[in-house]
C-alpha cells in the first residue's frame, strides 16, 4: 500500500460513519432547550460533550501543526466548557462549524503534509503525529457515543 493510500484512510477516519455515528448525525435536530440538559445521573450535557470534543481536537491540531505550540490548557478543567448549556444562542452552531473546520484541517495535514506521520513531534514528550491524529479520532468517537447516550436518556434519539 502506498503512503498516500494509508494517509487517506487515516484522514477519512476523522469523518466516517461506519461503525458509529459521526458528530453531525449525533447532534442533528437536537432541540435547543435539550442541548444544555444533563440527564438524571449523567455528568454531561450534549453541549458539554460537543464543546469538549471541539476544544480537544483544536488542541491536538495545534500540537501537530504549530511549531511554537506550548501547552496552555490545564487538564481537565480547560478542556470542558464552564456551563452545561451553550452560553449564547449561536454558540452551538459556531462550535459545530469550528469543529468541522479543524477536522478538515487535521485531515488535510494528514494527507497533504510532507511530515513523516510516524515521526515524533519535536515539541512533544514522545508522541508521534500519527498517534496524535488517532487520538483525535478515538477521542471524538468516544464522546460522540456519549452524545447519543445523552439524547437517548433525554428521549431525543434518533436524530430527526
Amino acid at each position: 500500500m502506498a503512503k498516500e493510500d494509508w494517509r487517506a484512510i487515516v484522514a477519512s477516519s476523522l469523518d466516517w460513519e461506519q461503525a458509529h455515528a459521526k458528530l453531525e448525525s449525533a447532534v442533528k435536530g437536537l432541540a435547543p432547550p435539550l442541548r444544555g440538559e444533563r440527564p438524571a445521573g449523567y455528568p454531561h450535557s450534549a453541549w458539554e460533550l460537543l464543546e469538549h470534543i471541539r476544544i480537544t481536537q483544536r488542541d491536538l491540531l495545534e500540537f501537530c501543526q504549530n511549531p511554537d505550540y506550548e501547552e496552555k490548557l490545564a487538564w481537565p478543567q480547560d478542556y470542558w466548557p464552564e456551563t452545561p448549556a451553550p452560553p449564547a444562542p449561536d454558540a452551538w452552531d459556531k462550535t459545530i462549524a469550528d469543529y468541522r473546520r479543524d477536522r478538515e484541517a487535521l485531515a488535510q495535514f494528514t494527507t497533504g503534509s510532507n511530515i513523516e506521520l510516524t515521526a515524533k513531534i519535536p515539541r512533544g514528550t514522545g508522541q508521534t503525529y500519527l498517534r496524535t491524529i488517532l487520538v483525535a479520532v478515538d477521542h471524538a468517537s468516544y464522546h460522540i457515543g456519549q452524545i447519543v447516550s445523552v439524547r437517548r436518556l433525554l428521549g431525543a434519539w434518533p436524530a430527526t
